[in-house]
């Protein structure tokens, strides 16, 4: 061991081999942080995921969607009035067709880290289907929003929302097209996702 190692505590790599060796297989499995097991999921469901550090990030990232995609002079589709205040230096195309914007800019409820997907009611897409919003999407979130699964995100929003609960309550879950349509995924509607995610914790 070196003594940088034994000075500050540092615990070798062998060390930590015997300790997951000696685990024994009847201990329940240790449990990645909800951030770490949202982002896993996110990634392999298909989502982009640009962490942000702070506000001015946050735009410097939408600035660069619209770019990569030629978005700019495009028409968005947002139902959110906060968003257009948010991000009113963008000068952004406001439509109310969904057919002719090119990608929807919104917020979500939640975060689901189980799965990796985002809860969203009528808050965000009024009483719109998934399939009659544009393909693109621009999710914004913030850190604060993770939850462990659906269960604690519709807790979320009936505590939240006490005097109106929202309808139209959908998660939306896969964010790459699907070649062949199977049982598992027949009624899904896959979604181009960008999440804008702000630490705010």
């Amino acid at each position: 061991m070196s003594l940088f190692r034994k000075i500050f505590g540092l615990k070798d790599a062998s060390d930590e081999d015997i300790q997951h060796q000696e685990r024994s297989k009847y201990m329940p499995e240790l449990k990645l942080p909800a951030d770490e097991r949202f982002t896993i999921n996110f990634k392999a469901n298909g989502g982009k995921f640009l962490y942000c550090e702070d506000m001015q990030e946050v735009k410097q990232n939408l600035d660069k969607i619209l770019l990569e995609n030629q978005w700019k002079d495009k028409k968005v589709l947002i139902y959110d009035k906060r968003l257009i205040e948010l991000f009113k230096d963008f000068s952004l195309n406001l439509t109310k067709s969904s057919h002719e914007s090119a990608f929807f800019l919104s917020t979500c409820e939640y975060l689901i880290s189980d799965d990796g997907s985002l809860l969203i009611s009528s808050n965000q897409i009024a009483e719109k289907k998934l399939r009659d919003l544009p393909d693109n999407f621009v999710i914004y979130a913030t850190t604060s929003q993770f939850v462990e699964n659906i269960g604690e995100g519709l807790r979320g929003i009936k505590s939240k929302n006490r005097e109106k609960i929202p309808t139209n309550i959908t998660t939306i879950k896969h964010f790459k097209t699907v070649e062949e349509k199977d049982f598992l995924t027949y009624g899904s509607s896959s979604k181009n996702l960008y999440l804008l995610l702000l630490e705010d914790l």
